[in-house]
């Protein structure tokens, strides 16, 4: 903590004496509800850097950010700062309610967007301008309880490669005496289940604007499969990836698709030896797929003071060394360094998927497009539609939505 509070003030003095000082001013910032409190953190952080500065944050649940963000812009009173799931940037830029950022990021000192990995600036940007920055990235990985590998009689460092080895491991971890799952992820029916879902039907070869491909069929098949065999719980399919998390962590699943951003919740909080594995491909040297997660920072028009709102993405991106170890996320840029990774092996694990890991769009009717895969999905995995009908009527929406 003291060396995080020298390096907290050291950069105040930088920003001190590199001229670039903060007015007084009030700093609305929004952030979501998410286990580590990235942005309000870093918020307080940077308030204290700047006493002039008089900080609001409004805690907005990330199901309501899209409404709740619109609602604002369409009333005229906005927050300066909001966090923005990248796959919406877009949405929001053709909507005209984001600040192009180019000429503020030409004069500054902090921010190189040359030095942004691609799919992260993409999911930035929109007609060929930057209106938000990532404060990190994510994507998905298989976590496994090594214990119940071995206790099942399995290698507990080796995981399932394809998906046909996940679900014959699945078959051996499950356990109706114990309470015990093969598997847990989400499947709900909002964005946290398409960002689960959309690796499944690429590995097969469809794509979120490829429904109609024969692999989107598949993958929907083969959740279907594996929550008809009992391996993955009823509550799947209204299950966020933290309550997924959870039931690993409680002991109730012996794996899970999720993200970096639940190290902490499984280090502090699980009983037993675990690992963190690849996703399975759907066969044997079959293409990997990862879903290209994380929020963006963006500023809103009509931010009464566009200037230090910047300033603050500015700090915030200054603080990027710290993803990893604090917050779970990986690095949104080339030129970052992370010392001393905690969970080496997941950070290689996490970094080797972020290989494969497939932006979402960008697309400025996301929302819907989202809808219509989500619909989809849930209507196979309850069986209210065949798998090839509801990917081929998911596809048609996909295709009538005006872009």
């Amino acid at each position: 903590m003291k060396k995080l509070l020298a390096a907290t003030a050291a950069l105040g003095m930088a920003f001190a004496l590199s001229g670039t000082s903060v007015r007084a001013a009030t700093l609305s910032v929004w952030a979501v509800d998410e286990p580590d409190n990235y942005t309000e953190k870093m918020a307080q952080e940077f308030a204290k850097l700047h006493p002039d500065v008089h900080l609001q944050i409004r805690k907005v649940g990330f199901a309501a950010l899209n409404d709740e963000t619109m609602r604002a812009v369409m009333s005229g009173s906005v927050p300066d700062v909001v966090p923005i799931d990248n796959p919406n940037t877009a949405m929001f830029a053709s909507k005209n309610a984001l600040l192009d950022l180019g000429p503020y990021l030409a004069k500054s000192k902090v921010i190189d967007e040359k030095q942004i990995y691609p799919g992260p600036l993409n999911n930035a940007s929109w007609n060929g301008k930057v209106y938000a920055i990532p404060r990190g990235t994510n994507t998905l990985a298989l976590y496994y309880n090594k214990d119940m590998f071995k206790a099942a009689g399995l290698d507990p460092n080796k995981a399932p490669q394809t998906w046909d080895e996940l679900y014959a491991d699945a078959s051996k971890l499950t356990s109706a005496q114990k309470n015990v799952y093969g598997l847990a992820f989400s499947a709900i029916n909002n964005e946290e289940g398409v960002f689960q879902f959309l690796p499944f039907i690429q590995a097969a070869g469809a794509d979120w604007s490829k429904l109609n491909n024969p692999g989107a069929a598949q993958a929907a098949a083969f959740w279907q499969k594996l929550l008809d065999a009992k391996l993955a719980s009823p509550d799947t399919l209204t299950h966020t990836q933290s309550e997924a998390a959870a039931t690993f962590i409680n002991g109730n699943a012996a794996m899970v698709i999720d993200g970096p951003w639940e190290l902490n919740a499984v280090d502090t909080g699980a009983k037993f030896k675990w690992g963190v594995a690849l996703l399975p491909t759907e066969k044997v040297g079959g293409a990997r797929a990862s879903a290209l997660g994380e929020q963006n920072h963006a500023i809103l028009r009509g931010a009464k003071d566009p200037d230090t709102a910047f300033q603050f993405l500015e700090y915030m991106y200054s603080q990027r060394g710290r993803d990893w170890n604090e917050f779970g996320m990986l690095p949104p840029s080339k030129d970052t360094t992370t010392p001393n990774p905690k969970w080496e092996q997941a950070y290689a694990v996490f970094n080797e998927q972020m290989q494969y890991a497939r932006p979402r769009g960008p697309n400025p009717q996301w929302p819907k497009v989202s809808a219509a895969i989500s619909t989809a999905m849930q209507s196979v995995l309850t069986h209210q539609a065949a798998p090839t009908a509801a990917m081929d009527t998911a596809y048609k929406t996909v295709q009538g939505i005006p872009h």
